[in-house]
């Protein structure tokens, strides 16, 4: 086990593979940030050849450092369950075993946007937040992460959730608005509505809003009425990469012996 306080992020896109080396007392980059396109066709071995490439780089500078891999599918015990915006071939794939293969090494495999919440949980907005806290990344479509007292609920797919007899996600993704050329008021509205029926079935103590047009959360968050506090992401481009670099270094110390559960029920974070 690594007693040391650094670890390597990878975040797998449907555009783009970025990593760096993290550290995790801090949430700072130690390394500058290495990206490559996502191969074409988001094709499993292509994938997994183009992260080991960015995991030799990341790990010339530290080579213990554990890593961690987010990726844009439902993932239980090391398994996709989906893909998104990469191959179909991903599904029912032991994606876990095929990158540790292929990197040589143990690595910890983990959805991207819980990967987000628990790196916002560790450095962000929800950092010292009790209670269910509720990130969502809005973008291509909606991602989701739960976090209740600081510890992480895997797999929660809120973007799916069926209002109005459509998939939420498919006309109050951040691509939705782009699609339609919606203003920012009337995308603000389906916003509205997709937020409500969350908070009427989770009662949530907080919303955090994540994704590349959370830069923007001044033109649209403060035209949304809810009874929950609902904040931008602090981490935004780095969320994914924080926090798949800080779940391998918890994941490893669970490998240790020091925790007796499964990373897939939850792991809270550091004190």
């Amino acid at each position: 086990m690594s007693a040391q306080n650094h670890a390597i992020g990878i975040d797998v896109g449907g555009t783009g593979i970025k990593g760096a080396l993290v550290d995790l007392e801090t949430g700072e980059l130690l390394s500058d940030r290495v990206k490559l396109p996502t191969p074409e066709g988001g094709k499993p071995d292509d994938i997994v050849e183009t992260t080991k490439e960015i995991v030799e780089k990341l790990a010339a500078e530290d080579p213990d450092a554990p890593v961690g891999v987010c990726f844009p599918a439902i993932v239980s015990h090391g398994v996709t369950l989906s893909a998104a915006n990469v191959s179909k071939k991903w599904i029912g794939l032991h994606a876990e075993e095929l990158f540790e293969k292929g990197l040589g090494r143990d690595i910890h495999f983990v959805n991207d946007a819980d990967a987000a919440g628990y790196a916002e949980t560790r450095f962000g907005a929800a950092k010292g937040r009790d209670g269910l806290v509720i990130m969502t990344t809005l973008g291509t479509g909606i991602g989701s992460a739960l976090i209740y007292d600081g510890v992480l609920i895997p797999n929660a797919e809120l973007g799916h959730l069926e209002i109005d007899g459509h998939d939420a996600e498919s006309r109050a993704a951040y691509s939705a608005k782009e699609r339609e050329e919606l203003s920012w008021e009337k995308w603000a509205k389906r916003l509205q509505k997709y937020y409500s029926t969350v908070e009427f079935l989770f009662t949530p103590d907080l919303f955090i809003v994540g994704g590349g047009v959370s830069k923007n959360y001044q033109d649209f968050l403060p035209l949304l009425d809810l009874k929950t506090e609902i904040v931008p992401a602090v981490h935004r481009n780095n969320a994914g990469i924080l926090g798949a670099a800080a779940l391998a270094v918890r994941g490893e110390r669970r490998d240790a012996g020091e925790r007796g559960r499964s990373a897939e029920v939850g792991i809270p974070p550091e004190s």
